[in-house]
């Protein structure tokens, strides 16, 4: 490994790192400097094997017989490596987790060749919590949907806290951003899909009753934590369906409700004898 110990906060490399706590600056700094940050060796491992590649790491000496494995095809990635207490000063936070990696960001497919062999995706308009869309693509990934669509003002994927939440399944499902409805829903319905909005509606249908008999290609909708789904989304909408609620309760958090309508539209060939 090109291991280089710290011994300037200022060195060439260490910028990426700098003052993560400052949420305004990360969200000028990774997506426009072609960056993510991947946290965990675990994190690490999972974009590493979804062909990423690192621009750097950062860790503690005790991680080093952890990531050397890791970045054995890596041999010039630089390897930066000081104690808690200089580290803490370099990214404004206790690094606790193993090991930061910076990660080159790689292209986005384009929708059409995600939908192409696709039968169920996740449409995640304006959503900006970024623990939300990270909860949301872990259950995209444990529950067996193909992609996940975000809209062009929905909260970053590979955010740092995104990343983290997903526990790096972000880093291995299918993802792009799409346009605004006016072109998405055509893209959408063009491939074949039923677009179904997870709203509360009068002419909603449950979710059981949509799960009994779903359409082959289904574009599940989920809305802002805030205001829910928009105009243009219900209005591109085919089916609006809602799950049904007891005890005065009229919805879910974003994230809970994505993991129940996955569960419920599983495909076929996951459900157990008998369902």
């Amino acid at each position: 490994m090109h291991i280089q110990r710290i011994t300037d906060l200022d060195a060439d490399g260490l910028a990426d790192y700098s003052r993560l706590t400052d949420v305004a600056l990360r969200r000028v700094t990774e997506p426009e400097g072609g960056l993510y940050i991947a946290e965990s060796t675990k994190v690490i491992t999972r974009a590493l094997r979804a062909g990423h590649t690192p621009r750097s790491v950062l860790l503690q000496e005790q991680w080093l017989p952890d990531v050397e494995p890791l970045l054995a095809g890596f041999p010039d990635v630089p390897v930066f490596v000081g104690d808690a207490a200089v580290l803490e000063r370099l990214t404004g936070y206790h690094l606790h987790r193993g090991a930061l990696a910076a990660m080159h960001r790689p292209a986005l497919p384009g929708p059409a060749d995600l939908l192409r062999e696709a039968r169920r995706v996740v449409v995640l308009e304006d959503i900006v919590d970024h623990t939300n869309v990270g909860a949301i693509f872990r259950s995209v990934a444990g529950l067996g949907a193909d992609a996940v669509l975000v809209s062009p003002r929905c909260a970053d994927p590979l955010y740092r806290r995104s990343v983290r939440v997903s526990m790096g399944t972000v880093l291995q499902v299918p993802w792009t951003r799409i346009p605004d409805w006016d072109q998405a829903a055509p893209l959408l319905h063009d491939a074949g899909f039923d677009i179904a909005a997870l709203a509360l509606a009068d002419d909603a249908v449950t979710l059981d009753a949509y799960a009994a008999d779903p359409p082959e290609r289904v574009a599940m909708v989920l809305g802002s934590e805030g205001d829910g789904l928009s105009r243009s989304a219900l209005a591109a909408a085919d089916t609006v369906v809602t799950i049904p609620m007891l005890h005065g309760v009229d919805s879910l958090n974003v994230a809970s409700a994505s993991a129940v309508a996955l569960w419920a539209l599983r495909a076929r060939s996951q459900r157990s004898p008998g369902e």
